[in-house]
């Protein structure tokens, strides 16, 4: 059997999967070798949370979830979070580039699900997730 992904969510998909491998890589070498603000609790807290998040939305999308569209909503949340932050620290244009770029295409999927009924305003049940 082949499963076939939707254009659109699999860039959305390819966009989590760069920007959790961007995140981690520069938090774990050259924000840790850098030092100063580039280890700040906030700056390590939010590029540690950038990657994960990045890597759920990925997964959540893969499983077709119903919560897809929460989760792209705060995904791209935690990823402009995440660019403001590296813009701020300095020396890390190419992560927050990325991350912005996230940001977008979560943003841009966080709508499609909306907009097909399967958006924050539907409940789903416990049993469902």
């Amino acid at each position: 059997m082949t499963h076939t992904t939707d254009p659109k969510m699999q860039s959305c998909i390819d966009a989590c999967n760069r920007c959790h491998q961007t995140c981690l890589h520069e938090a774990m070498t050259h924000c840790l070798e850098s030092g100063g603000k580039h280890v700040s609790p906030d700056h390590m807290r939010l590029m540690w949370n950038c990657a994960e998040i990045c890597q759920t939305s990925a997964n959540f999308m893969l499983s077709n979830s119903t919560l897809s569209s929460q989760l792209c909503g705060v995904c791209a949340e935690a990823c402009e979070a995440c660019a403001r932050s590296c813009e701020q620290v300095g020396d890390m244009e190419e992560c927050a580039r990325i991350c912005r770029e996230c940001a977008e295409s979560c943003r841009q999927m966080a709508g499609s699900y909306a907009n097909q009924g399967t958006g924050a305003q539907q409940r789903v049940p416990a049993d469902d997730l």
